[in-house]
C-alpha cells in the first residue's frame, strides 16, 4: 500500500501514517508548499514513517532529503532508490520501463476527487494494461482496501482511500 499526500488530505496525513502497515509507503508530494515549509512539512512526516517503518518517497525532492525513493513521471530518473512512475497508458508504462523504473502506478482505474469529471481506465482496461506491463503495477485513482480486493490487487496506492 501506498499513501499519497497532497494539499486535500494534508490535515489527516499523521492519522493515516499510523494506520499504514509496516512496509508501506508514503509518497511526499505537497506541491503547494514554498519550499522553506515544504521541508518542514517533509521532515515532520518522514519521521514519522520512519517510526512506523514506512519507506519514504517524494516526488521533486528537494536537496538534503533523506528519502527512499522517487515518484513521477518518469520516475525522475533518480540513480538510487526505489523509482515508481506514473503512467496512464501502455506507452508510458514502456517509457517507465525504458526509465527502468522499479514499479508503475497506472492510473485513474476510477473516477477520483483529484480530477473530477476526468475519464478513467475502468477495471478491465486497468488489467488489462496491467497483465502487459514488464514491471509491477500500482493501481491509483479512487482506490480503496475494498476496491483493491475486488480487482484482486496487493498493490494500490490512495490519496484519500484511507480517510
Amino acid at each position: 500500500m501506498l499513501l499519497l499526500s497532497d494539499a486535500r488530505n494534508d490535515a489527516g496525513l499523521a492519522r493515516a501514517i499510523a494506520r499504514l502497515p509496516r512496509g508501506s509507503g508514503f509518497v511526499f508530494r505537497h506541491y503547494h508548499l514554498a519550499p522553506a515549509a515544504r521541508t518542514a512539512r517533509f521532515d515532520a512526516l518522514a519521521r514519522l514513517c520512519r517510526a512506523r517503518g514506512v519507506a519514504v518517497l517524494a516526488s521533486r525532492p528537494q536537496r538534503g532529503w533523506r528519502i527512499d525513493g522517487v515518484y513521477g513521471a518518469p520516475a525522475q530518473r533518480a540513480r538510487r532508490g526505489l523509482r515508481l512512475a506514473t503512467a496512464h497508458s501502455l506507452r508510458e508504462i514502456g517509457q517507465a520501463t525504458r526509465d527502468r523504473a522499479h514499479a508503475v502506478l497506472l492510473s485513474p482505474v476510477h473516477p477520483t476527487r483529484s480530477h473530477p469529471g476526468a475519464a478513467t481506465l475502468g477495471a478491465v482496461r486497468f488489467l488489462l494494461l496491467a497483465r502487459r506491463a514488464p514491471l509491477p503495477v500500482i493501481a491509483l485513482g479512487g482506490m480503496t482496501r475494498a476496491r483493491a480486493l475486488r480487482l484482486g490487487r496487493a498493490r494500490w496506492a490512495a490519496i484519500d482511500g484511507l480517510a
